[in-house]
């Protein structure tokens, strides 16, 4: 049984392993028993690495736990697919991986809203000079221009950025009004389509059609729907039977519609 001892030369990860000749061995083993041990000790021997680099993602609205995790199957794949016979070393391959992982956790769980992979970019190059301006800019906020400066970008290309930074989490409908105490919720303060728009429609492809009705049948529809008259009282004041002024209605409406319904098709 081999131990992974520390390295003692300077290493970014002081504490990282000296695998090299182990990870040689796992790639001459079979498939089996031995070969899954072997690859549970280096997982093992690499996991503060991979905690260390979750720990990088810590206050971005995922748990620490969850971090780790991610990260942990992010260094799982790595020393799976990492090939000992190219000249670089382990920790080179396997940061680049953890870290890819855990980005790709951030994109494809953590967003409510979806957002381009170039704007989650801009997002974070805004985020950063916005903190790194805070500490030489104490007292006030930075300007769009100044963290569109500091970060090489152009203003609207900041301006999209800094945008992002409200669509990481997205606010319910069902969440109540700040200040209102009254129970109304957003969804409340909503707009919707106004059902008269429909009657706008509908008056304007009848107008023409009412206009070459003859006199007495307007007047009679104009009673009958604009005055809100019965048809007893229309008669009264026309001088007809009630049956009349039905079957006359009847007709203009029939003629209306018919012809608003050719002119559709």
């Amino acid at each position: 049984m081999h131990t992974l001892t520390p390295r003692s030369t300077r290493h970014p990860h002081d504490d990282a392993p000296d695998t090299a000749a182990r990870f040689r061995e796992l790639a001459a083993l079979p498939e089996g028993t031995a070969r899954d041990a072997l690859r549970q000790e280096l997982v093992r021997a690499w996991l503060p690495m991979a905690d260390r680099l979750a720990g990088r993602f810590r206050g971005r609205g995922e748990a620490y736990e969850d971090l780790r995790q991610v990260a942990a199957l992010g260094l799982v794949k790595a020393v799976d697919r990492y090939d000992p016979e190219r000249s670089h070393a382990f920790e080179s391959y396997a940061v680049p991986t953890v870290t890819g992982e855990i980005k790709r956790h951030f994109r494809d769980h953590l967003w409510t809203l979806h957002v381009p992979r170039r704007v989650q970019e801009l997002r974070r190059r805004v985020r950063q000079a916005g903190q790194d301006l805070a500490q030489s800019i104490p007292g006030r906020a930075p300007t769009l221009e100044e963290m569109a400066e500091h970060a090489g970008l152009t203003v609207d290309e900041a301006r999209t950025g800094q945008e992002a930074l409200d669509s990481f989490t997205a606010l319910s409908l069902d969440a109540e009004l700040p200040g209102g105490g009254d129970g109304h919720t957003l969804c409340d303060s909503l707009g919707a389509p106004d059902p008269a728009l429909d009657a706008v429609v509908d008056r304007e492809s009848v107008t023409p059609r009412l206009r070459a009705l003859p006199e007495r049948e307007r007047a009679i529809l104009y009673m009958r729907f604009f005055d809100d008259m019965t048809q007893s009282r229309i008669a009264e004041q026309l001088g007809i039977s009630q049956m009349h002024v039905s079957r006359l209605i009847s007709r203009c409406c029939a003629t209306v519609r018919e012809e608003v319904l050719r002119d559709a098709a």
